[in-house]
Formats: structure tokens, C-alpha cells, sequence
């Protein structure tokens, strides 16, 4: 098995490190993990692409690559450069440091590197680490997604991505804020929402007198009820989530072509 990874938190990112280890498990003696991903961090780039300038893309080491753009554009970078006419197999994107669950899925550039495999046709997970009181301050705050990530992605690859028809499935995949030996399981779940909660600016004002807007970001302990993914990690699950590329509200089309005929 021949994997791509990458992550929005950078090269150096100690989430990174563990994807590594996840996914040289899964790809086995005989397989490939091949690295691209952000020289710098890229946090919240959602699926950003660099489509009005050029980004400098520089290899580390022996399949490790590092580009000066998104996880998006490193996925492309992977697919049409770096690994120009080989067969990939899977794109796994993280294991991110934070949840990327709820609403923060829609910001998130680790899922923005999921997604863009899957509009290149290719099996793809995003996965992040929720943190909290109970892991933050852990040896290794990434155990839970290191003791458990393999599994998870095994039962994806066994059940599959659908056909080739139409966008193709991606999985949104967030490891709970406990220790491994804790996580109480799996969950299948629909995305969430912290309902009340989201991101604000905080304005300060530089020495120089220049005004300037810090992002803030909303309350991760918030809950978002039952059968959905923060609230599922909240309840110490791992949330497996199928999504696709498909913003249409199918639920309203009836109702609006109506209205307008």
C-alpha cells in the first residue's frame, strides 16, 4: 500500500509523527508513506488553494517533502508532482492537534487536504485529537490517536468510499480527550454544532499604534447532542463521519422548487 500523508499544523507538527506511525503500520514492509505537507503551520486554511501564486515545495529526506502552501496544495503537490504517475492508495490528513469536530470541520485545512483527495479521486481520512483536561497534559497528549487510529482506518478501508459516481466520500475522524485506555469505543455520527458558540476577533492595539484582530475561537466543551460527533468524543468515542464535497441542502429542494414554480 502506497499512502500519502500531510496536516495543516506543519512538517515538524508531533501530530505528524504519529500519522507517520499510523499509517507506516498500515501500509506494512512491503508498502510506502510518502510525506507532503506545510513548511509552516496552516491552522484554520480550511481548503485553501494557492490559485494566484506559486509555492516553493523542497525535499527533507527520503519521501518527506515540505511545500509553502496549504494541506490542499500539498495534496496536489503529492498527486500531480511528487508522486506523478504512482498509484496512491490512501491520503491521510493530521492527526491534528485540536478537534476538528462540530463547526470546526468547515475551518478546519486538516480536513481541507481530505477533501481536496477526494476530489482527486482518492480514498481519504482526516483525523484530529480533541484535546482537554484529561490528555493535555499527557507525555504524549496524541496516545489516544496513536493506540487507535489503525483500527479505525482498517474498518473505513474494509467498508469503503462509494462508487465513483458523483463526489466522492471522505471521513472525519476525532480521537476523544481521554488516555487511550479510556476511549470507550467507536461512534458513527453526523456532524454537530455548537449551537451559540464560533469564532470572534479581539482587537489590541499595537505599540506602534496599529490596530490589529486576534481570532478567537469558541467554547471546544460545549455539547451538540445525541448521535453527533463533538458530543460522541465529549463521551470519551472516537467520531468516524462520512462527508463529501456537496454543499446543496437536498432536504430544501422540494419545498424551494415549489415555491418558485
Amino acid at each position: 500500500m502506497r499512502i500519502l500523508i500531510t496536516n495543516d499544523d506543519g512538517i515538524n507538527a508531533p501530530g505528524l509523527k504519529t500519522l507517520h506511525a499510523i499509517a507506516t503500520e498500515l501500509a506494512g514492509e512491503k508498502g510506502e508513506v510518502w510525506t507532503v505537507a506545510p513548511a509552516f503551520e496552516q491552522s484554520g486554511v480550511g481548503h485553501c488553494v494557492s490559485y494566484s501564486h506559486p509555492f516553493m515545495i523542497s525535499q527533507l529526506d527520503d519521501r518527506r517533502f515540505a511545500a509553502e502552501g496549504s494541506p490542499a496544495d500539498c495534496v496536489l503537490a503529492g498527486v500531480h508532482d511528487v508522486l506523478k504517475n504512482k498509484t496512491i492508495d490512501l491520503v491521510l490528513s493530521g492527526v491534528n492537534r485540536g478537534n476538528n469536530s462540530a463547526e470546526n470541520a468547515l475551518y478546519s485545512g486538516t480536513l481541507g487536504g481530505a477533501l481536496e483527495a477526494a476530489l482527486q479521486g482518492l480514498p481519504a481520512i482526516a483525523l484530529s485529537q480533541y484535546y482537554g483536561p484529561d490528555n493535555v497534559n499527557l507525555d504524549d497528549p496524541f496516545e489516544a490517536a496513536a493506540q487507535h487510529g489503525a483500527d479505525v482506518i482498517r474498518k473505513i478501508l474494509d467498508f469503503g468510499f462509494g462508487d465513483a459516481e458523483g463526489y466522492k466520500l471522505f471521513y472525519n475522524v476525532n480521537f476523544p480527550p481521554v488516555p487511550a485506555d479510556q476511549v470507550k469505543g467507536t461512534q458513527v455520527v453526523r456532524q454537530g454544532l455548537r449551537k451559540g458558540t464560533g469564532f470572534s476577533v479581539e482587537p489590541h492595539i499595537s505599540p506602534t499604534g496599529r490596530r490589529y484582530m486576534w481570532i478567537r475561537g469558541g467554547d471546544q466543551r460545549r455539547t451538540t447532542g445525541h448521535k453527533t460527533d463533538a458530543q460522541a468524543n465529549l463521551d470519551g468515542y472516537i467520531s468516524v463521519t462520512p462527508m463529501q464535497a456537496d454543499f446543496t441542502a437536498h432536504h430544501t429542494l422540494d419545498d424551494l422548487e415549489s415555491h418558485f414554480s
